[in-house]
């Protein structure tokens, strides 16, 4: 009698031993889950490339002027194991801190581990440019230096049920070659 009541103890324990290796191995798996997959990173944005559709400049000393057309790929990174759904943005370019332009990025979707690239046209115009010494000696030197920024405002979606707000920018400088009339250093940061 006492062998049977032994078998059945040590069945128990074997059973309870089992039941708490399967509690400490899903412990370890939900603990890796969260760190790894439900840490949420920043997108990154950046202009992927830059056409010059139309250029048209005046060099003179007395009122130096540009009016240009450009396509700009901006493309949106996303690292996440979740969609980022981000609002629609103005990419704002600008000469030597004053705006000549304004571009719409529309509001888009960068799926999980995706990047999503967005074509945004903006015509850039020396209007507001007061009388730059630097600008008349640009031009005829035949480059110039634009900086374009935005900044993107969304949710980073996690199985449908977790959301978390991030916001990614975007700083880049062109520098264009207005003989040739295109782009020739693209650097972002």
């Amino acid at each position: 009698m006492t062998t049977g009541t032994e078998d059945s103890r040590r069945k128990r324990n074997r059973c309870l031993l089992c039941i708490a290796a399967g509690i400490i191995a899903q412990t370890i798996i939900i603990v890796l889950f969260v760190v790894f997959v439900l840490r949420v990173k920043t997108p990154k944005v950046r202009l992927d490339s830059v056409a010059v559709n139309s250029l048209a400049t005046s060099s003179s000393s007395s009122s130096p002027s540009f009016k240009i057309e450009i396509n700009a790929v901006v493309a949106v990174k996303n690292n996440n194991f979740g969609h980022y759904k981000f609002e629609s943005s103005k990419a704002t370019f600008s000469y030597k801190g004053t705006e000549v332009g304004e571009g719409t990025i529309a509001k888009e979707k960068a799926k999980a581990k995706k990047t999503k690239r967005i074509n945004v046209v903006v015509s850039l115009s020396s209007n507001k440019v007061s009388s730059h010494s630097e600008l008349s000696s640009d031009l005829r030197s035949g480059n110039l230096t634009l900086t374009a920024y935005a900044k993107l405002d969304g949710k980073v979606h996690l199985l449908n049920v977790l959301k978390k707000k991030k916001s990614a920018d975007l700083n880049c400088t062109i520098n264009l070659d207005i003989k040739a009339k295109m782009v020739r250093v693209l650097t972002c940061k």
